[in-house]
């Protein structure tokens, strides 16, 4: 009977990732303003589907189907575009990740199960989330308060967490809002949003951050998609909610990055955001999601005071600003460059060696332009220093999409020694806002 089941987990753990049978992954590199344009269009010809973009001299990786893989590579020859295989067989190394992530969990797996289930040396599902989130509130109900903004199209609640010395009643402290996993399958994100909550209450090395500061993380802004992407489909980057749409049942999903109200519906011709299948689509109005609902509210009900925003995304090394709909810098381009540049060498300085170095810019210059997004919203609305980060990727690796399981820590540690400073920076430029 015991061999019966082990064989029906490998079988099910084999067929997990069909969908990604025959797909390979390419390394892209631009070196011309002519080539990023002709690689535009290829985006929706070829149903391109981009895990990080080129730019500013490093390579992007795109995955691509079989059926485009040979029209692609054509095309890129005929612009001069740099590529080279990242991934021969993705449904291979999907398998691989797994293999990785459940090696982990019997290798961490506490003793006590009292305990919660949170390591930060893996990936962990959406109820280990959950249920972090509730024992540190009632672990530490003086300073931590988890709060349902609401719930996703699938009755998944979006919950975060609020840490204050004071309650949220000291109306002179700045506030700091750290989100994660706006899009699913950035997994990394989730836990280092996860250990700024472990530092500010479980591990405490900075208790300024506490004195001077509130403090507002999201884990996961994305439960449907999260959970999706990690018992379905690993490269799923949408919510999954659906409307009267002919289309939309079939392509679900919103890119709630696309999906706030800053020049909503004002990109450009060959751009691919009013297309339900497109991984980009942006809904068919500003914050038509709950997901979105949920980050505008808490910027809005506490935008007397947040000094301090930042998203966290996967991947790339880089960190950005306003504005990324057109490319302009904003009033306070001067602050988000010395803040990010400091948050960015603080990062570095806390990095492997093999990670790559942090560029900091503005978004659509540094990154490709896009309207709708989180950052530019909560720039738009006052919040002075609003940022979006590409956590660190290993480019360099085939040996899968995320970073291993082991590296997970390190992400977080060195994520952290950014905010921190970031916080800090932030306290000093706009200790009250009011």
């Amino acid at each position: 009977m015991k061999w019966f089941v082990f064989i029906g987990i490998l079988s099910v753990a084999s067929s997990k990732h069909e969908k990604y049978i025959g797909w390979k992954s390419y390394y892209i590199k631009l070196s011309t303003a002519v080539q990023s344009k002709a690689l535009g269009p290829m985006e929706q010809m070829y149903e391109l589907d981009f895990l990080s973009h080129p730019a500013k001299g490093r390579e992007g990786v795109v995955l691509v189907k079989p059926q485009h893989q040979a029209a692609f590579v054509k095309e890129l020859d005929a612009e001069g575009i740099a590529y080279r295989i990242h991934v021969d067989n993705v449904k291979r190394k999907l398998d691989y990740d797994d293999q990785l992530i459940q090696a982990m969990k019997r290798a961490t797996a506490p003793r006590n199960k009292s305990h919660h289930q949170l390591s930060f040396y893996n990936y962990h599902d959406l109820q280990v989330f959950e249920d972090y989130l509730d024992y540190i509130a009632k672990r530490y109900p003086k300073i931590a308060t988890v709060v349902t903004g609401g719930y996703s199209f699938n009755n998944n609640s979006i919950e975060y967490i609020k840490i204050s010395t004071t309650n949220f009643e000291d109306k002179t402290k700045p506030v700091v809002v750290i989100d994660g996993t706006i899009h699913a399958r950035e997994w990394i994100t989730a836990p280092t949003v996860a250990w700024a909550i472990h530092k500010l209450v479980e591990n405490v090395t900075e208790p300024d951050l506490l004195d001077r500061f509130d403090w507002i993380l999201v884990p996961i802004a994305n439960p449907d998609g999260y959970k999706y992407s990690f018992d379905y489909d690993r490269f799923w980057r949408k919510n999954r909610s659906f409307d009267d749409h002919p289309v939309s049942f079939v392509c679900r999903g919103v890119d709630l990055n696309r999906n706030f109200d800053i020049k909503f519906n004002t990109h450009t011709a060959d751009e691919t955001y009013t297309d339900n299948c497109e991984e980009t689509f942006q809904g068919t109005h500003a914050f038509s999601e709950p997901e979105t609902r949920v980050i505008r509210d808490i910027l809005q009900e506490n935008l007397a005071r947040v000094a301090l925003y930042i998203s966290l995304h996967s991947f790339g090394s880089v960190i950005m600003y306003p504005w990324g709909y057109d490319g302009t810098l904003s009033y306070n381009a001067g602050d988000l460059y010395s803040v990010g540049k400091a948050m960015a060498a603080a990062i570095d300085s806390n990095a492997l060696p093999y990670f790559p170095r942090y560029d900091v810019g503005n978004i659509a210059q540094i990154m490709y332009r896009s309207t709708g997004a989180s950052t530019d919203y909560a720039h738009s609305i006052g919040v002075p220093l609003a940022y979006a980060f590409e956590l660190p990727g290993l480019s360099d690796t085939d040996k899968g999409f995320h970073l291993e399981p082991s590296l997970i820590k390190q992400v977080c540690q060195e994520t952290w020694e950014g905010f921190v400073v970031g916080a800090r920076r932030a306290g000093d430029l706009f200790p009250n806002k009011n």
